[in-house]
């Protein structure tokens, strides 16, 4: 309330009934209790809204960096030299999805939510002297696997690449995992993203 106008209506005034009421209201003006509550009930739920969204998106950011270790760990496993003499088959799409579900597991995620990434890395064979693919044709995803997206002899470098197959060639591993936020009372609530994970590794025998 402005100063001069408090100051007009706490004067001296004649009259006993007027002075009495004036005295209530100016009493009233000066009352500072429970401006605190009001006050806290104000910024006490901003305040929380603002700590959930640390937390949730936190949580985002730890499984983003789960998914992308166990991309790398998958792409480690699959350039790795097949077993031969193993009585079980194996290749390089099974190993990749060996690893990436042991490194989920271990960070309590739920492998059977993965789920190949809405777009495909747009990767070249090996062969490819450039990134249109010329000399080689475009990588498509080992149909062995159906979660994650492994994607076998690709060019990852393109210096002095011939269709002989000079360059870097590896394998790329990809994938994507649903995550959910927790937001009550914001558009926010349970909505869902899908969190995408890529690694490429180069290939120890070429």
């Amino acid at each position: 309330m402005n100063l001069r106008w408090r100051r007009t209506l706490c004067g001296k005034t004649r009259g006993k009934a007027r002075g009495e009421t004036r005295r209530n209201l100016c009493a009233k003006l000066r009352e500072t209790r429970g401006t605190e509550i009001a006050e806290a009930a104000l910024v006490l739920p901003l305040m929380f809204m603002i700590l959930l969204g640390i937390f949730w998106f936190g949580q985002a950011f730890r499984i983003y960096g789960t998914l992308t270790h166990a991309a790398r760990q998958g792409a480690r496993a699959a350039v790795a030299p097949v077993c031969t003499s193993c009585t079980v088959a194996n290749t390089p799409a099974q190993n990749a999805y060996g690893a990436v579900q042991s490194a989920l597991l271990a960070a309590k995620l739920d492998p059977s939510q993965l789920s190949p990434p809405a777009t495909i890395p747009a990767l070249c064979t090996c062969g490819s002297t450039d990134s249109k693919c010329t000399g080689g044709k475009a990588a498509t995803c080992d149909v062995s696997e159906s979660t994650i997206c492994v994607q076998p002899n690709v060019q990852l470098s393109y210096t002095n690449a011939t269709t002989s197959g000079a360059g870097v060639c590896g394998l790329s591993v990809s994938f994507q995992y649903p995550y959910s936020f927790w937001f009550p009372g914001t558009s926010l609530n349970k909505q869902g993203i899908l969190l995408p994970a890529q690694a490429e590794m180069r290939a120890e025998q070429q």
